[in-house]
C-alpha cells in the first residue's frame, strides 16, 4: 500500500548513446536505486540504429548497451534495483535477447515495442514539418519512421514484473515518469501530478549536464572533479516532488543553478512543454538548496497530453563524401582558402558536382561561427570539404581531391583523412496517437 511519506529513489545511468559506464556502475553499486535509468537515444541515434539495422536484421540497438548493462547488472540484482532503457533504439527485441542472454534467471526482461510507425505514416501521408508538404511529395526512400510513446507503453512491463524494460524511441522523460506512476498508482490523467515527475525526468535525463557537466566553466563556473563526474538521482515523493543528489564520493556539482540550466536545455516554451504523457508546465519551478549536492525541486504541474505524437522520419538520401587537411604558419589561413578554391573547382570541372552540393569549413578560423567573424591570421587552419552526392562513387571523389593537395599545391598541406558515408537524414512529423499501438514482450530464458 503506497503511504504518503514514502519516496522512490531513480537515478540517471546516462544521458545519451555515448556517455560514459563507470558513473553508471558506481550509481548501481552504491546509489541505493530503486531504478536505473539508461537514456540513450536522439533523433540522430535512432536514425543511426535504422541505419545499422538495414544492414544487418539483428541489430539496431544502442552499441554501448551490452557493455551498460553487464556493469551495473551485479549491482542491480543484488540490490533489487530495475532497469528501464530506450537502448532498444530501432530494435528493442534484438536488444531484449541480447540482455536476456546476459542476465539468464538473474532478471526477467521485457520488451516494449509499437513506436515504429513505418505503414502507419505511409498511409495516414502526414504533412512534414520542416518542408510543410506531405510525406507523399518527397522523393527521398523514406526508410524507417519512430513514435514518441509514452509511460502508458511501459507500466504494463513493470506491472509483468519486468526486472529490465528496453524500449524504442521512448521520449525521455517518460523514462521516469513510467516507473514512478508505477510505484504511487498514479492516474497518468493527474496532469499536475504527471507534469510535475515530467520536471524530475527532463532535470535527469541527460545525467552529467545536471551535475556540472555542460554547466562547467573554468572562468566563470568552476566545477570539481570533471573527470569523475557523478551522474545524479532523485528521491521522489507521491506528489511528484523530489529532492535531487548525486553520491558524495564522485565528482561534480548540484545546486539551483545547474538544475535551471538543465530545465531550460531543449525546452522552446517552459510553460508548454510537449511530451507524449502530459504538457509540462515548467514556468512555477523552485529550487532551494537543502544540502551539500542536494537540490529540492517543486513547482512543476501540467496539462492535457498533445492528441498527437511526433514521428522521427529517416529517408535514405544520397551520400555524403568529406575530406580534410591541415596548414599551419605563416598565411595558414590564405594557403587553405586556396586549398579550398582548387578542390571545389576540380570537383565541378574534372567530376562535375556543382558548389551548391559543397560545402567548406576553415576550422581554428572562425568555423564555428560559418564565416561570420573568419580570422584571417590564424596560424593554424584545418581545411574541411564535404559534399552530398548521389552515389558512394562520387562521394569518395571529394576526399580523393583533398588528399591529392599534398603534391598539388599549396604549399605545406598535412594530415589528409577522406571519409564517406550514406545519409539517412532526418525530418519530422506527427500522428493521432489513436494509431500508435504499443506492446510488451516478456523475455524467455531456458529455466
Amino acid at each position: 500500500m503506497t503511504t504518503t511519506n514514502r519516496t522512490v529513489r531513480v537515478g540517471a545511468g546516462s544521458g545519451f548513446s555515448g556517455d560514459r559506464i563507470d558513473p553508471a556502475e558506481k550509481l548501481a553499486r552504491d546509489g541505493d536505486l530503486d531504478y536505473l535509468i539508461f537514456e540513450c537515444l536522439g533523433e540522430r541515434t535512432v536514425a543511426a540504429g535504422n541505419a545499422r539495422r538495414l544492414v544487418d536484421p539483428s541489430s539496431g540497438f544502442d552499441p554501448l548497451l551490452r557493455a551498460r548493462i553487464e556493469a551495473v547488472l551485479p549491482h542491480t540484482v543484488r540490490r533489487g534495483t530495475r532497469i528501464v532503457t530506450n537502448g532498444g533504439a530501432a530494435n528493442p527485441m534484438a536488444a531484449a535477447r541480447m540482455i536476456a542472454t546476459i542476465a539468464g534467471d538473474s532478471a526477467r526482461v521485457a520488451a516494449v515495442t509499437g513506436d515504429d510507425v513505418l505503414e502507419t505514416v505511409e498511409a495516414v501521408d502526414p504533412i512534414v514539418w520542416e518542408t510543410g508538404k506531405p510525406l507523399s511529395a518527397h522523393t527521398a526512400q523514406l526508410v524507417c519512421a519512430n513514435a514518441y510513446i509514452g509511460a502508458n507503453a511501459v507500466i504494463p512491463a513493470l506491472e509483468r514484473d519486468a526486472d529490465i524494460v528496453v524500449t524504442g524511441r521512448l521520449a525521455d522523460p517518460s523514462l521516469y515518469v513510467a516507473p514512478l506512476a508505477h510505484e504511487f498508482g498514479w492516474e497518468l490523467g493527474d496532469t499536475a501530478t504527471v507534469g510535475a515527475a515530467t520536471a524530475v525526468g527532463h532535470l535527469l535525463e541527460c545525467a552529467g549536464q545536471l551535475t556540472g557537466g555542460y554547466f562547467a566553466d573554468p572562468v566563470t563556473k568552476p566545477v570539481p572533479g570533471l573527470a569523475d563526474l557523478g551522474f545524479p538521482f532523485a528521491d521522489v515523493a507521491i506528489d511528484g516532488t523530489a529532492v535531487l543528489g548525486k553520491l558524495e564520493s564522485s565528482g561534480g556539482i548540484l545546486t539551483p543553478r545547474t538544475c535551471a540550466e538543465q530545465l531550460l536545455y531543449e525546452v522552446g516554451d517552459p510553460n508548454a512543454y510537449l511530451t507524449p504523457d502530459v504538457t509540462a508546465d515548467f514556468g512555477s519551478v523552485r529550487f532551494d538548496q537543502v544540502g551539500p549536492d542536494r537540490v529540492a525541486v517543486s513547482g512543476a504541474t501540467g496539462t492535457t497530453r498533445p492528441d498527437e505524437l511526433k514521428v522521427t522520419l529517416g529517408f535514405l538520401d544520397g551520400w555524403i563524401g568529406e575530406g580534410q587537411i591541415s596548414y599551419a604558419g605563416p598565411r595558414a589561413y590564405d594557403r587553405a582558402r586556396l586549398a579550398a578554391d582548387i578542390v571545389i573547382e576540380r570537383l565541378a570541372t574534372v567530376h562535375g558536382i556543382g558548389p551548391d552540393d559543397i560545402m567548406c569549413e576553415f576550422i581554428g578560423a572562425g568555423a564555428a561561427f560559418r564565416d561570420l567573424a573568419t580570422d584571417s591570421s590564424a596560424s593554424e587552419v584545418r581545411v574541411r570539404v564535404t559534399a552530398r552526392t548521389s552515389s558512394p562513387e562520387e562521394a569518395d571523389l571529394v576526399g580523393w581531391e583533398v588528399e591529392s593537395l599534398y603534391t598539388n599545391g599549396p604549399a605545406a598541406g598535412g594530415g589528409a583523412r577522406r571519409w564517406m558515408s550514406e545519409v539517412l537524414s532526418i525530418q519530422s512529423t506527427s500522428i493521432p496517437r489513436t494509431l500508435v499501438h504499443t506492446d510488451v514482450h516478456i523475455m524467455e530464458t531456458s529455466r
